[in-house]
């Protein structure tokens, strides 16, 4: 597709329309998958702490596993196919209402089953759902204002999550009674954020599928776009050590970001187990957490352009290290605060540049299928962070240790990173 005037009002609007979509999803990993809904579910469904935990991880691991194995054929499908937005429709769709049923969570153990079931649909859709939307940004942006957008997106995206943060938290949680006359001895008030995430992804997500552009349909069957894109995935899979940047770069991604991402996961729930903090501190924690991280997204975007993204995950890598391994010496909420405030500085960034860098590299022909790739580089062991985590915190009975393998897998991301990544001029 040939990109229009890149000052055009059209294209404009289209770049707001798709940073608003980042504003939109970004209320289902903040709350449901980081800091209500996973904490809610360890302290409040599962029978104990220890077990929710380790629950939680393998419904992570499980969930991470489809997602590995649906992105890159999808991605590749699309590719065959052409048009993006039917697939985006579809999986925003099943995330959407996925959340929403959450509500019938209850607080009892017997429920534990249905809850793990409901958050992995809605977990796959969600993952699967950013490989469309990932491809769509090198069609409305120029090269050299990627970096930028990327990271304007997500720190909107960031944005997009503390809103929705301080509504539950201010009109449902803390509020007394909670709006609607919600039963907070059923713990109405906080399964209340399931229905409430839904309707916001519904709702905002609306404007990208009015204002960006899609690709052109080829009018290829879908079958046959099926045939075709599995047959074009192995193709490419094969042939990706011709792409000698790229391998590397989804080699060293597949370990950075299961770190990150087992970080997202459980971050909350090391606050609660270990620290004691309550659902209210764990929201206001979130909240802090996510002004840093918009900040962190939005102006590193403008690095991300000036000193290219592979130096601009680097940093953000190390920042993470550098202030991870202290977060898992710390004993008071007080320390827990000063440390792990700034992590929020970095993680954005650290998303926000992968993505920039992967369409930077990306051949424009086979783009939707790369981030089916790079969907799966963050996917393909996505369960081996939270099974670990799980597996050492069930042994040693401690949280501390299960969240220490995040520091090694950011470790070994970073280094290969560093010596085998190569960024086109």
């Amino acid at each position: 597709m040939t990109m229009p005037d890149p000052d055009s009002p059209t294209l404009r609007r289209a770049r707001i329309a798709w940073c608003v979509y980042d504003w939109a999803n970004s209320a289902f990993p903040t709350v449901i998958v980081t800091f209500v809904f996973s904490v809610y579910f360890v302290d409040g469904v599962a029978a104990d702490k220890i077990t929710g935990t380790t629950q939680w991880a393998y419904a992570l691991s499980l969930s991470g596993i489809a997602i590995a194995l649906l992105s890159p054929v999808l991605g590749s499908v699309a590719d065959s196919a052409g048009r993006r937005k039917p697939w985006l429709a579809v999986f925003s769709a099943f995330t959407a209402i996925g959340a929403a049923l959450l509500w019938f969570s209850y607080p009892d153990p017997s429920f534990a089953l249905y809850a793990l079931v409901v958050f992995c649909i809605a977990n796959i859709s969600f993952e699967v759902a950013q490989v469309f939307y990932n491809a769509m940004l090198p069609t409305i942006a120029s090269n050299e204002k990627i970096g930028r957008l990327s990271g304007w997106g997500w720190g909107l995206g960031y944005m997009g999550g503390l809103a929705c943060l301080v509504l539950l938290l201010t009109v449902f949680i803390q509020a007394d009674p909670p709006a609607f006359g919600l039963d907070k001895e059923h713990a109405e008030h906080v399964r209340i954020i399931g229905p409430v995430v839904g309707a916001w992804f519904a709702i905002f997500c609306l404007p990208l599928f009015l204002f960006v552009p899609d690709t052109p349909s080829r009018n290829v069957p879908l079958h046959v776009a099926a045939r075709d894109g599995v047959a074009t995935l192995i193709a490419t899979i094969r042939k990706v050590k011709n792409y000698r940047n790229i391998a590397w770069f989804l080699c060293a991604r597949l370990f950075y970001v299961d770190g990150m991402n087992t970080m997202f996961a459980f971050g909350a729930v090391y606050a609660s187990g270990t620290f004691g903090m309550s659902t209210e501190e764990v929201i206001m924690f979130a909240i802090a957490m996510n002004v840093a991280a918009g900040i962190g997204a939005a102006s590193f975007g403008w690095i991300d352009d000036y000193l290219c993204s592979k130096k601009t995950i680097v940093i953000a890598l190390t920042g993470l290290i550098l202030f991870g391994i202290p977060l898992l010496l710390v004993e008071t909420k007080l320390w827990f605060w000063i440390v792990g405030l700034p992590l929020g500085l970095f993680m954005g960034p650290a998303q926000a540049s992968s993505r920039s860098l992967m369409a930077r590299l990306a051949p424009a022909e086979v783009r939707t299928e790369m981030f089916g790739l790079f969907a799966f580089s963050g996917r393909a062991t996505a369960y081996i962070g939270p099974f670990v985590l799980g597996t050492l915190t069930w042994m040693f009975d401690s949280q501390r240790i299960g969240m220490s393998t995040i520091v090694v897998f950011l470790g070994v991301g970073l280094l290969i990173l560093l010596w085998k990544v190569r960024e086109p001029a």
